[in-house]
Parts: C-alpha cells; structure tokens; sequence
C-alpha cells in the first residue's frame, strides 16, 4: 500500500506542476508571462519551446501515472468477494409498506373537515 500512497503523492507534485506551467504559457489572453531576457534559452521563444515542452512531458507523466494508479487499484481490490449474507427475512410482511412507515387503518386520522366557503365581498353573502 506504500507504493501506492507514494506515487499518488507523485502525481499530486506531477499535477501542480502542470498547473504552475501551463498557468506561465502566454496565451493570446495574455496568461501570466515569463519575463527574461531577450537572449538565450529564457528569450521569449526560447522560453514558449520550453514550457511546451515541460507541458507535454508532465501531462504524459500524468496520464501514465493515472494509468499504473488505476492498475494498483484494480489488484489491490480484485481479491474481494461481494458479500451476499444479508438476511432479508426480516423485511416487512408481504403487500405492507416497505418501509414500514404505514399506520394501520385503524389508526388513521380523520380527514379535516373543509372549511366554509368565504362570503361575497360585494353581497356579503356566502357562496
């Protein structure tokens, strides 16, 4: 189970890392920007090649440490068996409620009585 605690902490720094370079890219938008100099690797082109380049390689890391989590997953819980001993004899009697919320009809209350009808503003006499 240390293995699998230990890459989804890896993924997790996998993931904000992702984030933090994607949020760096400058978009048409504008996004966040890398400043530096207009020199070298750091240069504005220098600079988009390489955070493409981190983006792609981090988002691959992703997908395939997603993949061997899902992997750990499916061994670590495929040794289970479903547990069919439920005792179902202790439901509610046949055609009762089924949660067992019904009173009988013995008990039932009485339906309220309607009230009066209200009286004609302009005759003042009931309807």
């Amino acid at each position: 189970m240390s293995l699998f605690l230990f890459i989804t902490v890896v993924q997790a720094i996998v993931a904000a890392a992702l984030v933090g370079v994607i949020l760096m890219q400058r978009s048409e938008g504008g996004g966040l920007g890398v400043g530096g100099s207009p020199s070298g690797l750091m240069s504005a082109r220098g600079a988009a090649d390489f955070l493409s380049r981190s983006t792609a390689v981090l988002a691959t890391l992703f997908v395939v440490l997603s993949i061997v989590l899902a992997a750990l997953a499916v061994n670590a819980s495929s040794g289970r068996e479903i547990d069919t001993s439920l005792d179902r004899s202790t439901g509610p009697a046949a055609g009762g409620d089924p949660l067992g919320t019904a009173t009988p009809a013995a008990e039932a209350p009485a339906p309220a009585e309607q009230p009066a009808a209200p009286a004609d503003p302009l005759s003042g006499a009931a309807q």
